[in-house]
């Protein structure tokens, strides 16, 4: 398993490296009389069609005292203590003509009838709880918050339930046509349209080495993703390091298919770098005519005398010592511009290597952009080789379905790395338990993928909070291997089985196509995950880090 290391606030993954590890529609209601002839045992002598028009005279302005006080007074003194615009949720329902259309029996009308009073009737106890609990406890926003929210999202459902024999296709109550309520967690509209690119069109003869070392993968990856834009600016051919000195990258990602995406050979394996320049010069080692580092603080490129001698073992060659063109310290980066690095790292020397470019600020609107920075045909340029997608999706239809929420849930080491900021991004289980929970609400997902580093005493703390409406939510991991299973036989079949690596790239692109994800601020999986969404269009509007804009309830004193 890929560990990040707290000073890089490198990421986590799921039983796999990179500190990471395992990483859904939830019906908020609990059991509901789905036909008449069920809630008939209870109450035998019932009768739907006067209790219709009885409900239809009681809903015309003659509401008692009594009702208003059960039914409004709660939610208006909830509202007035929370000081919270709820005017999203709490709308009148115009619903259009097309909703509607002639009911052709009385079978679905007297289920959602009798399904609609049940959730009344429960709104009405939840309603009366919460006022006591707010009257005699005080309880902290949040907590009356997400008991707010839950009444709206039952009020929903009472709507649709009572809406239900009239609809027709996908429109839902609110007039929209995809069939999801308001409030519910959309895709984001990227806006690819206008987006600015970059050409790379390399020179034949001009190589760029990409030397990334600090942290785990996920830093290598995004390190990886800016030499590709350095490589672009300086038309030099990127050569990816070999796996004798940096991870074993043609495991993970797909290399050939880089090329693909641009229409030419903007790429190569150091092993084909290798092979070509041999052809070409006639010896037996790879000369780096200059190595020039992107930072001068702490030390140049994070190269010491080991990373050296590992160069040296793979046959390369070294001109000139270490060259860096400007002061800069990584722990203050500065803004740099795309003007600013061809003018700085230009050179006529056939080979060059660059390092360490991970945390490099160069043209970042234009760097973060969906797809990135250069022209090319695909979604994105670094993304998990065909192997790993299929496995994933494999898995996606054994465990998980369509919809569910993916959680990166960041512990190992996390809790020096987080306390370290200000505020910490370290929280408790249950303040950490209660973000979910209130997110699980919102999606109404079954499930959530779970992608963790985290002890299996914090996992079973974390699994036993998440409750809505009575049910526990469950907290899915990828399983150990099973002969019986066949949703990773690829893996197993092609000799990738057990790799942390391969394991931490599929535990991202679970996360990545989620219909909504949590992730952990400061880890560079979770970026990576982030950018993996934003690119491939699966980013939801409901996508946070966890306990976003929450600081730790309690938070542990410094050594």
């Amino acid at each position: 398993m890929e560990r990040d290391s707290s000073s890089t606030s490198s990421s986590s993954s799921s039983s796999l490296d990179e500190s990471d590890s395992q990483i859904h529609r939830f019906r908020g209601s609990d059991e509901i009389p789905l036909s008449y002839s069920d809630a008939a045992e209870q109450r035998p002598t019932f009768d739907v069609e006067s209790l219709r028009s009885r409900l239809t005279r009681s809903f015309k302005l003659n509401i008692t005292k009594r009702q208003f006080i059960v039914i409004f007074l709660p939610l208006v003194l909830v509202f007035l203590y929370l000081s919270t615009d709820f005017s999203n949720y709490f709308f009148s329902v115009k619903v259009p003509d097309s909703v509607f259309r002639p009911i052709t029996g009385t079978g679905r009308a007297q289920e959602s009838d009798l399904q609609a009073l049940y959730l009344l009737r429960k709104q009405e106890i939840d309603l009366f709880s919460i006022w006591n609990h707010t009257l005699s406890n005080l309880s902290t926003i949040e907590d009356v918050k997400s008991a707010v929210f839950r009444q709206i999202s039952l009020n929903r459902q009472i709507q649709n339930a009572l809406l239900s024999p009239h609809k027709t296709g996908n429109v839902s109550i609110d007039g929209s046509s995809d069939g999801l309520p308001v409030g519910s967690c959309r895709k984001v509209d990227q806006k690819l349209t206008g987006r600015k690119t970059i050409q790379w069109k390399p020179r034949p003869d001009k190589f760029l080495f990409a030397i990334c070392l600090s942290g785990q993968m996920s830093n290598h990856l995004i390190c990886l993703e800016k030499h590709m834009f350095f490589a672009a600016l300086l038309k030099r051919i990127l050569v990816i390091p070999s796996h004798r000195f940096d991870y074993h990258y043609s495991r993970i990602i797909d290399i050939d298919r880089i090329n693909t995406c641009l229409g030419r050979n903007v790429v190569v394996s150091f092993e084909e770098f290798w092979k070509k320049d041999k052809n070409r010069k006639k010896h037996h080692h790879v000369h780096i005519n200059r190595f020039i580092c992107y930072f001068s603080k702490p030390e140049p490129c994070y190269v010491d005398k080991e990373h050296i001698t590992k160069l040296k073992a793979l046959g390369i060659t070294i001109g000139g010592k270490l060259d860096t063109p400007w002061e800069e310290d990584i722990a203050r980066p500065s803004n740099k511009t795309a003007e600013e690095v061809e003018t700085n790292f230009r050179s006529d020397d056939d080979v060059i290597a660059i390092g360490d470019v991970f945390y490099a600020n160069v043209e970042r609107e234009w760097v973060m952009q969906p797809g990135g920075p250069i022209a090319h045909k695909c979604q994105t340029l670094i993304e998990p080789n065909r192997l790993i997608s299929l496995t994933a999706q494999r898995f996606i239809q054994t465990f998980l379905g369509k919809n569910y929420i993916a959680l990166h849930f960041r512990r190992h080491g996390f809790l020096k790395f987080c306390n370290a900021k200000n505020p910490s991004c370290f929280y408790p289980i249950p303040q950490a338990a209660n973000c979910i929970t209130r997110l699980i609400e919102k999606v109404e997902a079954p499930v959530i993928y779970l992608s963790t580093d985290a002890a299996e005493s914090e996992t079973g703390l974390l699994q036993s909070l998440l409750m809505l409406n009575g049910k526990t939510v469950p907290l899915v991991k990828r399983p150990a291997r099973d002969s019986a299973e066949k949703w990773d036989a690829l893996l197993y079949r092609h000799g990738l089985e057990g790799d942390s690596q391969v394991e931490a790239m599929l535990d991202k692109t679970i996360c990545a196509v989620s219909s909504v994800f949590i992730g952990a601020s400061g880890s560079t999986f979770t970026e990576d995950i982030l950018r993996l969404r934003k690119d491939w269009g699966t980013a939801s509007d409901c996508d946070e880090y966890l306990c976003q804009n929450e600081q730790p309830n309690f938070v542990a004193d410094h050594e």
